[in-house]
């Protein structure tokens, strides 16, 4: 048998002890199901292999090999990763769309005694249901942005709030990046499906009698497009909007940035794409405080002359004024757990 999902929270709430995705390392570092483990059946090279005699060959040879490779991937598989489960494990299985490799892999699994079953079509199955819930439907959850200047510490107290119980959304998080021009994380980006399967698989734990905190973004976090479900529910949600002095957004961006600010190469490279827009004489300027080590210097500057007219332009383009207001004298420890605790308060209100 193979199982069947009407929706993304049925297909993920399968009751399965395992779910082993068998196609090849590159399918499946793109994108896969949310918990998912990697037993290939075919790795790149072999896939493609494959793949090649099908189209250039014969039907009957690509079958022909590609069976013996299965199963000589599968029996290491055994040997290996799959050798201390006991006669009562249950594994769930999907390739690409639920045919042979899934098939064969689950077939010996049962042949062995484990009650294996198959998504029914695979991967392609997953992928249409998150679609559905992220670009055809309307998200049934009501978000309240996190809202202000660069500096205020938004990242810190969506965490921060999370850990009181909070539902929060982590959009920057998913999307390996801090989401502004200097935003990039180590690791890179994960790619747009996985980018969507994270926030998808998040999106079907929450309560939808609760209210989902996320931070203030524009459409896009880095290269990554937030999708448009999720997107014009933002648009729509209450705000709260930190007011912080700049000194003490200076001083608590110089500490979270410090691995961008201690690279002057790279800062300065990233910043000359701003003279078309900033002007060369404001760019030269923050090059001269790079040269000169200044990293409070610079990052003042770039939220007096970049980031916060940016932010003021965006404002007035939304035209939505904050549902609350939450006035922090600066950025440290007890003054972010008590805002954190605040802003807790006010989904309760908004709830």
């Amino acid at each position: 048998m193979a199982l069947t999902s009407d929706s993304l929270i049925d297909l993920l709430n399968h009751g399965y002890d395992c779910v082993i995705d068998v196609r090849s390392p590159a399918e499946f570092a793109e994108d896969h199901v949310p918990g998912a483990i990697n037993l290939p059946v075919l790795d790149n090279e072999e896939r493609a292999r494959v793949g090649t005699i099908y189209k250039q060959q014969s039907p009957f040879l690509a079958r022909k090999l590609g069976a013996a490779l299965v199963f000589r991937n599968a029996s290491r598989h055994l040997e290996e990763s799959l050798s201390h489960h006991d006669g009562g494990w249950r594994p769930l299985v999907y390739c690409w769309r639920g045919g042979q490799r899934s098939g064969s892999f689950a077939w010996m699994l049962g042949q062995i005694g484990w009650r294996s079953e198959v998504i029914e079509g695979g991967y392609r199955t997953y992928r249409r249901l998150v679609n559905r819930m992220l670009y055809d439907d309307v998200l049934p959850f009501r978000l309240v942005a996190l809202d202000g200047f660069t500096g205020t510490a938004k990242t810190d107290l969506l965490h921060r709030a999370r850990d009181l119980g909070a539902q929060v959304l982590d959009l920057e998080g998913a999307a390996g990046h801090r989401g502004s021009l200097l935003g990039g994380m180590a690791g890179g980006q994960p790619s747009q499906k996985a980018f969507e399967s994270e926030l998808a698989g998040v999106l079907c734990r929450f309560d939808p009698a609760r209210p989902v905190l996320v931070e203030a973004e524009s459409s896009k976090i880095g290269e990554r497009i937030i999708p448009p479900a999720i997107w014009e529910a933002m648009k729509i949600a209450p705000r709260i909007e930190l007011r912080v002095p700049l000194e003490a957004r200076t001083q608590y961006l110089v500490r979270a940035y410090d691995d961008i600010l201690s690279d002057s190469e790279t800062l300065a490279h990233k910043l000359s794409f701003l003279r078309a827009h900033r002007g060369g004489e404001v760019v030269d300027g923050w090059n001269a405080m790079i040269d000169a080590g200044d990293k409070a210097g610079v990052t003042r500057a770039l939220m007096a002359q970049h980031y916060d007219p940016s932010y003021l332009k965006s404002r007035k383009a939304i035209g939505v004024e904050p549902a609350e207001v939450l006035d922090l004298p600066d950025l440290s420890e007890p003054v972010l757990a008590d805002a954190a605790a605040r802003i807790c308060e006010m989904l309760e209100r908004m709830g």
